[in-house]
C-alpha cells in the first residue's frame, strides 16, 4: 500500500458472533505494523442479535466511516448481511463470508404464518449469485466447520481473519497478523486458534487462486 493511501474493509454479522473480536485482532496488528487505524462501529443491536458493523479503515482515512462503493473486501460472519451492506464495496472488490445464515425473526415469523408454504429462507446458493453480479471475488467459507477441525467451534474468528491475510493486497503482514490473534484469544485456547487461523488462509488462498 502506497503512502496517502487507504484500504477499507467493512465488517458485518450478527450481534454475539464477535464481530468486535474481529476488528480488536486487526486493530492491533495494524499499529503494531506501524499503519495508522481509524474505525467506526455500530453495535447497539449486538444483545439482539441484530445486524452490526464496523467500518475499518488502515492507512491515511479522512474519516472513520467508508464512503458507498469504497471498500476494497468485506468480511462477513452472516450470509445475509453481506447483501445488507453490499452497496460499500468497490467494483471488484473482494467478499469473504461465512456460509452461516442467521434468519431474523421477522423472517421466522413470514415462514410460521404462511400456511400455504410457499416463504422460504434464503439460501446461500442465493446469496452467493447475489453477490456475484456484483464482484467475481467472492469467498464462502463453512466457517464453523473448519473451526471444528480447529478443535474449537468457537474459532470461526480466527478462520475469517486468517482468510483475510490471503488477499494479496491485504497490506498487513500475515505474521503480524496471527500475533494479533493468539494475543488477543484466551490462554487455553491459542492452539485451537492458531490452528483454525492456519485453515482459513489456505483455503481463501486456494479460492483466490494464491
Amino acid at each position: 500500500m502506497k503512502k496517502g493511501e487507504t484500504y477499507n474493509i467493512l465488517f458485518c454479522g450478527v450481534g454475539g458472533q464477535g464481530l468486535m473480536l474481529l476488528s480488536a485482532i486487526l486493530g492491533k496488528a495494524g499499529l503494531d505494523s506501524g499503519f495508522n487505524i481509524m474505525t467506526g462501529e455500530q453495535h447497539g443491536l449486538s444483545q439482539r442479535h441484530g445486524s452490526i458493523y464496523v467500518h475499518f479503515r488502515i492507512g491515511a482515512p479522512l474519516s472513520p466511516l467508508i464512503p458507498y462503493g469504497k471498500a476494497d473486501m468485506m468480511l462477513s460472519m452472516e450470509a445475509t448481511e453481506t447483501l445488507r451492506y453490499i452497496e460499500y464495496l468497490k467494483k471488484d472488490g473482494i467478499i469473504i463470508t461465512s456460509n452461516r445464515i442467521m434468519p431474523t425473526v421477522i423472517e421466522t415469523k413470514k415462514l410460521a404464518s404462511d400456511k400455504e408454504k410457499k416463504t422460504k429462507y434464503l439460501t446461500v446458493e442465493q446469496i452467493t449469485e447475489r453477490l456475484k453480479q456484483v464482484t467475481s471475488k467472492v469467498v464462502v467459507l463453512d466457517s464453523l466447520n473448519l473451526a471444528l477441525q480447529a478443535g474449537n467451534p468457537r474459532t470461526e474468528n480466527s478462520v475469517l481473519v486468517g482468510a483475510t491475510v490471503a488477499c494479496a493486497d491485504f497490506p498487513i503482514p500475515k505474521e503480524v497478523v496471527k500475533k494479533a490473534v493468539l494475543a488477543l484469544v484466551p490462554p487455553k485456547t491459542i492452539e485451537a486458534n492458531s490452528r483454525a487461523f492456519d485453515l482459513g488462509c489456505s483455503i481463501c488462498a486456494d479460492c483466490l487462486g494464491g
